[in-house]
């Protein structure tokens, strides 16, 4: 996926992101790692990918460090694939996906829902500012330069004011 990112977004933390987990087939992949699916014939299964597109996905998200590789059987080998932690931190995106993907048809139209575990109550997930609580969807949540961005960086946001949480001073 690196080829596709431009030499100006290298720093861009979007496409970075992308570069972990832009291809079809990878979000699918995580998704059912986070249904407790573990096991390559479960994913090959479930989503009816070709075996050499799923061990190109699996190595790859065991090389980033999403899934980790972990034998469960011996003679003959076999092995499962876990959410590590940095995979885990990956749900709350699937779910805004997931609800962005719903929130576009009626209500009756959707297949797959949110819910509460233990009340079965539908969920309407929200991105929200840790500090704030307030929704990031608002215009006024803007982007700007962080405090490593380039002089290209720089100049594309030069006119976002910014004064960042985490400052020392």
């Amino acid at each position: 996926m690196a080829g596709k990112i431009r030499l100006e977004d290298r720093e861009c933390p979007l496409s970075s992101a992308l570069g972990h987990v832009g291809e079809w087939w990878t979000l699918l992949i995580l998704h059912d790692a986070f249904d407790g699916y573990t096991r390559f014939d479960q994913f090959q299964a479930n989503l009816g990918v070709s075996s050499s597109i799923l061990t190109s996905r699996l190595k790859t998200l065991t090389g980033q460090g999403l899934l980790e590789r972990r034998r469960y059987q011996t003679r003959p080998d076999r092995y499962e694939y876990v959410l590590t932690d940095l995979g885990r931190s990956l749900r709350p995106v699937v779910v805004a996906l997931a609800a962005w993907g719903n929130s576009r048809l009626d209500p009756s139209e959707r297949s797959m829902i949110l819910v509460d575990r233990n009340t079965g109550v539908e969920a309407d997930p929200v991105i929200v500012d840790r500090s704030t609580g307030r929704p990031l969807d608002a215009a006024d949540f803007v982007f700007a330069a962080g405090p490593a961005a380039s002089e290209a960086m720089r100049k594309r946001y030069e006119h976002i004011p910014t004064e960042s949480a985490h400052s020392d001073g």
